[in-house]
């Protein structure tokens, strides 16, 4: 069997990115030391589990992402919330995603198309 546990990212200040996937989307973050001392802060988004691991890096902006599936109203809520945050973010086919960007250049997408319905349609 093989299945995603979880997408760790490295970010400057966890709680500061906690906090933002706290004010979109109402997740409470997961703290704990771990056996070998590392203080780690995890959250769930869906079914995926998100570790943020603090670390000093500079990123560009590329089109790595990480996708989610969500309602139209959740994809309009999180772009008026984003707005009112004055964080950058994207509205791209036909408004059907939403990319945006954390205060570390990740960037996630929000979509809700039915990839796999969409995939089954090109072949």
């Amino acid at each position: 069997m093989l299945a995603l546990s979880h997408v760790a990212l490295v970010v400057a200040d966890p709680a500061r990115t906690a906090k933002l996937f706290y004010d979109l989307f109402g997740v409470k973050p997961l703290k704990r030391i771990d056996e070998e001392g590392h203080d780690e802060t995890y959250f769930k988004l869906g079914d995926v589990w998100l570790l943020l691991v603090k670390h000093s890096v500079t990123r560009e902006k590329t089109g790595d992402h990480i996708g989610f599936k969500v309602s139209p109203e959740l994809l309009k809520a999180t772009r008026d919330k984003l707005a009112a945050m004055d964080m950058e973010f994207i509205l791209a086919r036909g408004d059907t995603s939403l990319y945006f960007f954390d205060y570390d250049n990740h960037v996630f997408e929000l979509e809700t198309v039915d990839l796999a319905f969409e995939l089954s349609q090109s072949t």
